[in-house]
């Protein structure tokens, strides 16, 4: 498996891995299994690769096995969430610090193909976004679905975020985790 930064060519390879776990076009079945909600076009993931360098790629020979993305909160900022999110930053604590645009990032979403889960991929290429993103941002701040459970215990067993805090946005309840980009998993 290799972990690298996604280029263009690789645009795609990513839409299709999306479209595959998006909660709008899942099955009932896979989606026990995870989703991914913020749905994506190819101009956000061109964007997301030329100014933020912001999707990491596990890679399986020429298959594209998983996708992270990470970048800064102005990304992020022209989706409803995020833009509550990012107006939450300063009521929500961690490591010690209010968090700020300036001292976190967002992390995800992150989509594994379902012959990958299970494996070495998730902490793999966990640790390849984080490493890249603490030259940048101490804190790494995520979001994730109270519904969608394998991706809660993905991220809080086996990577080890921390749940700062749940919170209602459009009809749906939300944790918002934190980690601490300078740690390893």
């Amino acid at each position: 498996m290799i972990y690298r930064n996604a280029t263009l060519t690789d645009i795609s390879a990513i839409s299709e891995l999306q479209n595959k776990y998006h909660v709008t076009t899942i099955s009932e079945t896979d989606k026990l299994d995870g989703f991914v909600t913020t749905l994506f076009t190819e101009s956000n993931f061109e964007e997301l690769i030329t100014e933020e360098n912001g999707i990491a790629l596990a890679c399986d020979g020429d298959r594209v096995a998983a996708y992270v993305m990470a970048a800064s909160w102005s990304y992020w900022s022209k989706w409803p969430l995020f833009a509550y999110m990012i107006s939450d930053l300063p009521k929500m604590q961690y490591m010690g610090l209010t968090l700020s645009v300036q001292n976190s990032y967002q992390y995800g979403p992150i989509c594994i193909d379902k012959d990958y889960r299970g494996t070495e991929v998730l902490k793999k290429i966990f640790n390849f976004s984080r490493a890249q993103m603490n030259k940048r941002y101490p804190i790494l701040i995520t979001f994730i679905n109270h519904v969608n459970s394998r991706s809660y215990e993905a991220h809080t067993r086996k990577l080890g975020l921390d749940v700062i805090k749940s919170f209602p946005f459009n009809n749906n309840n939300y944790y918002a985790l934190g980690y601490d980009t300078a740690k390893e998993v």
